[in-house]
């Protein structure tokens, strides 16, 4: 550790963690990143990253984050036999993991870390790609308290707010319960959207109004322009969002909660990736609304903002 800064590992540089690794370089940290296709890391080396072959090539720095896309991913590079933990000589102070995983498989991992005195903190966020490069990312994190307050620095970098939510996996249902949401809202904005369409309202003056009144929301209004434009370029795919109601419905199933709208929504996503829409942006619900409800919709080209605006 320098006198200012901890030396920081990466694991994970998707469309989310290569954003996130490089705000940290952009603050000055000395960061060394891994990803299981290793050209899509490189890129990072031109904002002064290190690369390595392996988690466990990493386990010399101070501290490392991972964000990876599933699970099984997490216990993969944290657990597996190039793991992060792997080698019993070596280990960072501690560990941040950023993915939207479950309850379960965040325990398993922080076990194995906290038995070797390892610090082990959940850090899901909210946003995208386009969110983090204007600084509006939120985090919400859970673990000992020590732990968030030597990542916290850190995590400021990525955004406008970290919140810490308490100990242990509680920051997972939080992300999980943020992702449910996310899920009933996007579907409940198409329904809403085609109606007022079918009646005679453009989909940019409706959701122009609706931005306008006390139901708008960033979310809303960062919709805004796929539902209008109909540009289903990918930030958040309907595999990915189902993947996440599993998620949420699980841990209500172990918590006695009912949850009966995002059941509904859960099987409606489910049927549009059975169906082939694995690859477009979630907002893409809206044909499958429009078709059901005999409207042929199309793009309207109009010039509306996302809200992100620097």
């Amino acid at each position: 550790m320098t006198d200012t800064k901890p030396t920081v590992g990466w694991i994970g540089a998707g469309r989310m963690g290569f954003q996130l690794a490089k705000r940290l370089l952009d603050a000055g940290y000395d960061v060394a990143v891994y990803n299981r296709t290793r050209q899509k890391a490189e890129p990072l080396t031109e904002f002064g990253a290190t690369i390595v072959d392996r988690p466990a090539d990493l386990a010399d720095r101070d501290v490392v984050f991972s964000m990876v896309s599933a699970s099984k991913d997490l216990e993969t590079v944290m657990l597996g036999p190039d793991g992060l933990l792997s080698d019993p000589d070596r280990a960072p102070k501690a560990i941040a993991d950023a993915s939207t995983v479950s309850v379960e498989a965040s325990a398993v991992v922080r076990e194995a870390a906290e038995a070797r005195g390892i610090g082990f903190l959940a850090t899901p966020v909210s946003g995208n790609p386009k969110v983090i490069s204007v600084g509006k990312l939120t985090v919400a994190a859970s673990g000992p308290r020590e732990v968030y307050d030597l990542f916290e620095p850190l995590l400021e970098t990525w955004g406008r707010g970290v919140t810490y939510v308490g100990e242990g996996e509680v920051a997972r249902i939080v992300k999980i319960a943020h992702n449910v949401f996310l899920g009933v809202v996007i579907q409940s904005l198409a329904e809403i959207t085609v109606l007022a369409e079918k009646a005679g309202v453009s989909r940019e003056a409706f959701l122009s109004f609706l931005n306008d009144s006390v139901m708008g929301s960033v979310f809303t209004k960062y919709k805004t322009p796929a539902l209008v434009n109909l540009d289903f370029t990918p930030t958040f795919t309907n595999v990915l969002l189902q993947k996440d109601f599993d998620l949420g419905l699980a841990a209500a199933k172990d918590l006695g909660v009912v949850m009966p709208v995002a059941s509904v929504t859960r099987n409606l996503v489910a049927q549009e990736v059975g169906n082939g829409n694995v690859d477009q942006d979630f907002a893409s619900l809206i044909l499958t609304i429009a078709r059901g409800s005999g409207l042929d919709i199309a793009p309207e080209e109009a010039a509306v903002s996302d809200g992100l605006e620097s």
